[in-house]
């Protein structure tokens, strides 16, 4: 038995979102005549709420845009950066050997890069969302947010998913407060109701409701230069954090040429710098000249360039391994509107719950952002102040044989393995979105081993094993061993979505009823 997702083809617009209801506002506003980038707006506040330990307006990523009037790919780095006022002799190595999130780094006495206000880095996506809209929205901002204010006043159902993944963190957002109150009950995860009750236990987010309508009706720049924003720096620096007025009036996301790939007859366009993207450039030019004539051989390919591609990355980028057991933390959603505008949109906190510290005032889940340095000085990505952090993220929009599609996933250091491989779906193997989307997967991410789908067909993994070792892992609802993608197609004047096919809330909202 195999499960599957519906994919409808429609000449209206398409948002894929790792929460439907996320989707579905999205929807709405290409149903109201936004943008692909008003629809992404309003998409992301709202899975901001409804999703809010993997993103929220605390948090960073990047965006890839594609417009299709000018025939031009734009990418957006709304990264985080580390304060300013970072003091690195905060960050003592304790000796004992690596930490157990999602990095192994040398372990910090005390974790503090990991959990906890030193642990928060200046956040990016409000001023990135902000950014675009005032080149390409059409829409009023303050309508874009309505869904997210509307879904904050109302609280997050708690399902049986939302309860799984607060458990999975309870300890550590016991240790804050403000978290505990926003997430727990009595300090323990929130248990949901009996088989046949009636009964909804929902968070309540009405304090970041507050701080969304600020935003709305400020404007992106109110997180940043407004009261909102001096109240958030309060809050850090309560908890003992760095964050501090200046870093946020001085903050400013970077709209800039996208990284182009060219691949036999294909082109993918990702945002370049400190992303993902150099490193699926760097996988993509070492697939290009691999024989790829069965899926067999295709998957030994896709294992032989991603293996390249990421010593590669360890060597230079600084991205230095990810712990295998690590959870998927981050969240992503495409978009595209009936005129063929698209936008790919990867956003996290980094870790699951980020910095697993709520700022009281504003109601948000902070960010760890300060995780994504090596704490060991004098390497490729040492932890500083007012840097830039590196991200695995990565957004693509690419063109092939008459289609274009915007993909890109969640999943720290497994994103650029399910990249590649989907990429060359398309390219190679010209399959749509339905094909690409229920297609097995391997991942390859800089360890000593090759994690293989145990759906893939015995010729697959016997190809495989004759070079690696390799091990099988279920494609599975929670934990995820694969990255969860969303994505959008356009082929002619025809439009489709779809989510990772095990994402439980994941869904394809379409403009057309």
């Amino acid at each position: 038995m195999q499960t599957r997702k519906t994919v409808i083809k429609t000449k209206g617009g398409v948002v894929a979102s790792q929460h439907r209801l996320a989707a579905e506002a999205g929807a709405a506003v290409l149903r109201a005549g936004g943008d692909a980038v008003d629809a992404a707006v309003a998409t992301s506040f709202v899975i901001g709420v409804l999703e809010p330990w993997m993103s929220g307006p605390a948090g960073g990523g990047a965006m890839m845009l594609w417009r299709a009037g000018e025939s031009e790919a734009i990418a957006l780095n709304h990264g985080m950066r580390s304060p300013k006022g970072l003091r690195v002799e905060d960050f003592p190595l304790s000796g004992e050997g690596v930490s157990g999130d999602l990095f192994p780094w040398e372990k910090v006495t005390g974790d503090v890069n990991v959990q906890g206000a030193k642990s928060i880095a200046v956040p990016g996506v409000v001023d990135g969302l902000g950014q675009v809209h005032e080149r390409f929205g059409r829409m009023p901002w303050s309508e874009l947010l309505a869904p997210a204010i509307a879904h904050a006043r109302e609280g997050l159902l708690v399902d049986w998913y939302a309860a799984l993944i607060i458990a999975s963190a309870t300890c550590a957002l016991a240790q804050d407060a403000d978290a505990a109150a926003l997430f727990l009950e009595d300090g323990h995860w929130p248990t949901i109701s009996g088989w046949t009750a009636l009964a909804e236990k929902r968070l309540d987010q009405r304090r970041m409701a507050d701080s969304l309508e600020n935003i709305a009706r400020e404007g992106a720049r109110a997180l940043y230069d407004g009261e909102l924003g001096v109240a958030m720096v309060r809050d850090v620096q309560d908890k003992g954090g760095y964050l501090a007025r200046e870093d946020m009036c001085d903050y400013s996301a970077a709209m800039q040429a996208p990284l182009k790939v060219s691949y036999r007859d294909a082109v993918f366009n990702v945002v370049g710098g400190l992303t993902a993207g150099p490193t699926f450039a760097h996988a993509m030019s070492e697939l290009e000249p691999r024989d790829l004539g069965n899926k067999p051989t295709a998957f030994a390919a896709y294992a032989e360039a991603l293996n390249e591609a990421y010593a590669a990355r360890l060597g230079s980028m600084g991205d230095d391994g990810e712990s295998p057991d690590a959870p998927g933390c981050t969240t992503h959603f495409s978009v595209v509107d009936r005129d063929g505008n698209m936008v790919s949109q990867t956003q996290t906190l980094l870790s699951i719950f980020g910095s697993r510290v709520v700022s009281p005032s504003t109601g948000f889940l902070m960010n760890n952002g300060i995780m994504w340095f090596d704490p060991v000085q004098g390497r490729a990505n040492s932890l500083g102040p007012d840097k830039r952090c590196l991200m695995n993220v990565c957004p693509i929009v690419g063109e092939t044989g008459g289609k274009r599609f915007a993909f890109g996933a969640s999943g720290g250091r497994k994103i650029v393995s399910a990249m590649t491989q989907m990429a060359s779906f398309v390219a190679d193997f010209d399959m749509d979105v339905e094909e690409a989307f229920h297609q097995p997967r391997i991942d390859v991410s800089g360890g000593t081993k090759v994690v293989a789908d145990e759906s893939h067909a015995p010729e697959v993994l016997e190809c495989l094993r004759k070079k690696h070792d390799v091990v099988t892992a279920p494609r599975t609802v929670f934990p995820y061993a694969f990255a969860c993608p969303a994505g959008v197609m356009r082929e002619g004047n025809t439009n489709s979505g779809c989510t990772e096919i095990m994402s439980p809330w994941g869904d394809a909202a379409l403009e057309e009823d």
